[in-house]
């Protein structure tokens, strides 16, 4: 068995790690641009985060812009920025849209490449500035993976991927988690938990490590999460969520994610439907669709979280589907996409959107055409 495995090289995790985050740029970078969003401004998340920058002499940028979904046009807006600047490092604040927007920035902002240049994999030809970041919500795992994955202009989601964009340094304080509100808390670890799930059952990249990462990933987030849902300030369960995510985020950065993704991005691209939430829709569909080709590891993963069913694949299989499906009802997310205002007549241009994510649907069990996306988007419609 041959394969590589590959991670952001230091990982600090501790509950109030942030309010050191001045010292950590200090000693890579004098003048940072800090890149995060207005909701983390009026959370009152960011501003500790800038005392302790300029405590340490730091002359810093703040760009709190950044855009769900990243259209490209806003990541360019924030190169530009960062230029501007005289920007010499890189830190990214937020959920994944913040940590992708930054890995994007530190790659271009010293870069003769154009955004348009890197769209693709393994196309990055200069050296990135200095990256920190650190995750406000326990989902998206970019902290720990070389993608970032931007909305082009006709709102369709390209990824960039390359190993330059893993960064120096990842912070994970689950202390920024706390106040994060139920829906948000919900899709972004159920988005954590199809990471996991979907890189258990990656057809070409699956591998030993990856696996092991994925099946704690699954054990820390599925117990967790519907006490983070009724109880945000559980710190015993807002840690084990931020872990949970952290190691999924490993798992699909070396075994990539399939087809709940590939669904999902149409969601985000048109609808501005969030990333989180998107996957959580889909999951369920895809998990069934999937279930004739890869029963055998859903069962496994059925040891994982539904540890007392026993039986055939094809029943263990079940149980996990079926407790997958409690776990995700649990939580309070929208179940239908007519919920999100996405009528029958949409459909057919996401499925047309869907079979243009073939870097993603490649990695699925089950090979997905046109018409089997139709059928599941109309499964959840």
């Amino acid at each position: 068995m041959n394969f590589t495995f590959h991670t952001t090289p230091e990982i600090i995790f501790q509950s109030g790690a942030t309010k050191g985050l001045g010292d950590l740029v200090a000693a890579r970078s004098k003048r940072p641009i800090l890149l995060t969003d207005k909701g983390l401004i009026d959370a009152g998340l960011v501003e500790p985060l800038i005392q302790s920058l300029e405590a340490a002499g730091l002359s810093i940028l703040l760009f709190d812009d950044v855009a769900a979904d990243p259209p490209a046009a806003k990541v360019n807006e924030a190169v530009n920025a960062a230029r501007a600047h005289g920007a010499d490092g890189v830190i990214g604040l937020g959920g994944g849209s913040s940590m992708d927007t930054a890995k994007v920035v530190a790659v271009l902002m010293k870069s003769s490449q154009s955004l348009e240049d890197i769209y693709g994999m393994d196309i990055v030809t200069d050296k990135r500035a200095p990256l920190i970041l650190c995750p406000t919500t326990a989902g998206t795992g970019s902290e720990v993976t070389p993608i970032s994955v931007i909305t082009k202009e006709d709102d369709t989601k390209i990824g960039v991927v390359d190993n330059a964009l893993y960064p120096d340094v990842a912070i994970l304080d689950p202390e920024l988690t706390l106040g994060l509100p139920r829906h948000v808390t919900a899709a972004t670890g159920i988005d954590a938990m199809v990471h996991a799930i979907e890189a258990y059952t990656n057809i070409h990249r699956k591998n030993p490590v990856s696996d092991a990462l994925a099946r704690e990933a699954l054990r820390q987030l599925s117990s967790n999460i519907v006490t983070a849902c009724k109880k945000p300030g559980d710190r015993g369960a807002r840690e084990a969520m931020m872990l949970g995510a952290m190691l999924a985020g490993q798992a699909f950065a070396n075994s990539p994610v399939g087809a709940v993704h590939g669904m999902a991005y149409p969601l985000g691209g048109i609808f501005h439907v969030p990333h989180g939430l998107s996957n959580s829709l889909m999951l369920e569909p895809v998990l069934r669709f999937n279930a004739p080709k890869a029963d055998h590891q859903y069962a496994e993963l059925a040891d994982v979280i539904a540890p007392g069913s026993v039986g055939s694949n094809a029943h263990k299989c079940d149980a996990f589907i079926k407790r997958i499906v409690e776990i995700v009802e649990a939580t309070g997310v929208e179940r239908r996409l007519s919920q999100l205002g996405i009528s029958h007549n949409d459909l057919p241009r996401m499925a047309e959107d869907a079979m243009k994510g073939q870097r993603l649907l490649q990695n699925n069990p089950r090979t997905v055409t046109y018409d089997d996306a139709l059928a599941m988007y109309a499964d959840v419609l």
